[in-house]
């Protein structure tokens, strides 16, 4: 068995983005369990705390409870790794597809799933490349279907993922009902993110104790984190949950600059100046896993201006909160940092986002309102100079967030 105590887990055996091959995987892993019973199951996941690793931290055990004893239940993976500036599901994907299938079909088993989809973006073709060859040399994966996805923001969230798997628009539905009570074709869904199946599949080999040996009380276990921005190594790295911000960028180099402030969660995420540093760990704000570290070269106002636009632009267009809110505030701070709006800008947009949580058929207004809200507290200087004097000279370097990432720059 493993030693609990050590990493890496899920990246284990992995190198330079190379697939482990089955006999490869096995031999770092050992073998899957030949039969996973639903209540064993669901026991030592609820016991291990594992909790959903695609930014929502929901329980795994209850999500698998609820469709346990439904009939016909599907299985939906969701690789669709919508937030741009993650890579570590394509990278699991990529290096570590048996692990991610291991989880995937020992969920199905236990819920008594026949039909399991992996939902790929449909651009990550080195991660369509490793499935396929991948599930060449498995026997037991006749009932998995590779799906891919349109590279969107909304490709991550659960209800449109299943609207697109049942032949619909990527476009969010309303809940209730849940995926688990009526999913794609109207089936229950099991939805369930890669990492978090990658996690599923080491707790039914070695046990709740073996996950909880590591990370914090409240989330335990590792997580993978993408590391970029103004840091010497960035990449994705697995980390025990609960470590000090602080050390997950002295392991990665330290800082290539001296930083402005962190990103900690995403787009979904909050924005943390980087005296703070000190006092941030990676558990429950982590999110999807995004760590950005913000450099003194960069501008803050125009990084925030230009990822708000991109994620109006990502809107669905089915709900007017999300279509004429985001698309206001992003109006309204483009023109803020240019110096082109008037003098109540800041408080409007300090209104607007506070006014936008909660209106939507999906959680895009509430992500965007987290984000611009914490932007507007940590930037309120840069803001203002911004909206007195206009651009700055940092205005133009090359941005630091992307949409998307390319994994060639994460390096570790």
């Amino acid at each position: 068995m493993t030693d609990a105590r050590t990493l890496p887990r899920l990246l284990a055996g992995v190198r330079h983005r190379r697939r482990l091959t089955l006999p490869e995987h096995v031999a770092v892993h050992g073998p899957a369990p030949a039969r996973v019973e639903a209540d064993a199951l669901i026991a030592a996941l609820a016991e291990a705390g594992l909790r959903g690793r695609g930014g929502a931290a929901f329980p795994t055990a209850t999500k698998l409870e609820a469709v346990a004893r439904a009939r016909r239940p599907i299985v939906l993976v969701n690789g669709g790794e919508g937030e741009p500036m993650s890579g570590k599901d394509r990278l699991l994907l990529e290096c570590a597809p048996h692990l991610v299938l291991d989880g995937a079909l020992a969920a199905a088993q236990a819920v008594g799933a026949r039909e399991l989809i992996v939902c790929v973006p449909e651009d990550a073709h080195a991660a369509h490349a490793a499935l396929t060859a991948a599930l060449a040399e498995r026997d037991d994966a006749g009932g998995v279907h590779v799906q891919p996805v349109p590279r969107r923001y909304l490709a991550g969230e659960e209800s449109a993922l299943v609207r697109f798997a049942s032949g619909g628009p990527l476009r969010p539905t309303l809940t209730p009902p849940r995926p688990s009570e009526r999913g794609v074709r109207r089936r229950p869904t099991l939805v369930q993110n890669v990492e978090t199946l990658a996690h599923l599949a080491l707790v039914a080999r070695h046990g709740a104790a073996w996950f909880r040996s590591l990370g914090s009380p409240e989330l335990p276990g590792s997580a993978l984190v993408t590391l970029s921005g103004a840091v010497t190594r960035p990449g994705v790295y697995e980390v025990a949950t609960g470590m000090p911000l602080a050390d997950l960028i002295a392991s990665a180099g330290g800082p290539a600059e001296p930083l402005r402030a962190v990103l900690l969660g995403g787009y979904f995420g909050r924005w943390h100046a980087a005296g703070a540093l000190a006092e941030l760990t990676l558990d429950r704000g982590l999110g999807s896993g995004v760590v950005v570290a913000l450099g003194a070269s960069a501008c803050p106002a125009a990084e925030l201006a230009r990822t708000t636009a991109w994620l109006a632009s990502q809107s669905a267009g089915q709900c007017g909160p999300c279509v004429h809110g985001l698309a206001a505030l992003a109006d309204a701070l483009t023109r803020l940092v240019a110096a082109r709006a008037d003098d109540d800008a800041l408080a409007r947009v300090a209104r607007w986002s506070g006014e936008l949580a909660g209106r939507g058929a999906c959680h895009l207004p509430d992500g965007v309102a987290v984000y611009v809200r914490s932007g507007l507290h940590t930037f309120a200087h840069e803001l203002a100079d911004h909206h007195r004097y206009g651009r700055c000279e940092a205005c133009g370097a090359v941005p630091v967030l992307r949409t998307p990432i390319p994994l060639e720059e994460l390096a570790a």
